[in-house]
């Protein structure tokens, strides 16, 4: 791999970890250090971490908060 996509990707542990149970990636990038953000969109997607992911989190918070509310008035 070149020392740029090393230092990227150990800068990021949710990324480093995310290499180490997908490891087909190493030989991906190891030919094209470009595909480390298509790494990381396809990380984000699995770990639930994309804007949508985040707005339905907090809308379900939201929604517990709400009930919870009602509950006590």
């Amino acid at each position: 791999m070149i020392n740029e996509a090393i230092f990227i990707i150990k800068k990021d542990e949710k990324l480093y970890e995310y290499l180490k149970y997908h490891s087909y990636w190493y030989s991906r990038i190891t030919y094209n250090k470009d595909l480390i953000k298509e790494m990381v969109k396809e990380m984000k997607i699995e770990l639930k971490e994309t804007v949508e992911d985040k707005i339905i989190d907090f809308s379900k918070k939201l929604e517990l908060v709400s009930s919870f509310l009602d509950v006590l008035s």
